[in-house]
């Protein structure tokens, strides 16, 4: 239960984050992808299963929020949140450097599979904001491995609990 209240607390954060950013800041929306950080943390933390089903609630609440087609990011999460609980348990993350090319992947993966599907659905250009979007997995990669490393995110699952 307490892990619930946990990762509800921090879609609200993201949410709030995402809808303060794009009014404030709106070209840091195209640099970070903070819904992916989300879901990258608690599949570390748990596993794959629980990171694919964040994956998807997370994805589904950013498409809401944006004006692309809705499942897109949902369906690129779901990937991504299945593939680091996933891979977290075969790859030993206690460094910063191994935890930024890990986030790095991950959401360079995410980011390819999410311009094939948007760009099957949609005959038109992506809108990449002026290029910053070509930048969101590394600037994301630099936040996450900072901010996983400052929460303890890889912490083995057993002293979890």
């Amino acid at each position: 239960m307490r892990d619930f209240i946990k990762i509800g607390l921090s879609i609200v954060v993201v949410i709030f984050l995402y809808t303060s950013l794009s009014k404030i800041f709106p070209s840091l929306i195209y640099l970070f992808n903070f819904f992916s950080l989300v879901v990258i943390y608690f599949a570390i933390r748990k596993e794959e299963i629980l990171g694919a089903c964040l994956g998807a609630a997370c994805g589904l609440i950013q498409d809401s929020l944006s004006l692309g087609v809705f499942g897109v990011s949902g369906l690129a999460k779901t990937v991504t949140g299945y593939l680091a609980g996933y891979l977290s348990k075969k790859i030993d993350l206690f460094s910063i450097l191994r935890i930024f090319v890990f986030i790095l992947i991950l959401v360079s993966l995410e980011f390819i599979l999410w311009t094939l599907v948007y760009s099957f659905v949609f005959s038109e250009k992506i809108s990449i904001g002026k290029g910053l979007l070509i930048f969101q997995p590394l600037s994301t990669a630099l936040l996450g491995s900072f901010i996983f490393s400052m929460l303890g995110a890889t912490k083995k699952r057993s002293s979890i609990g």
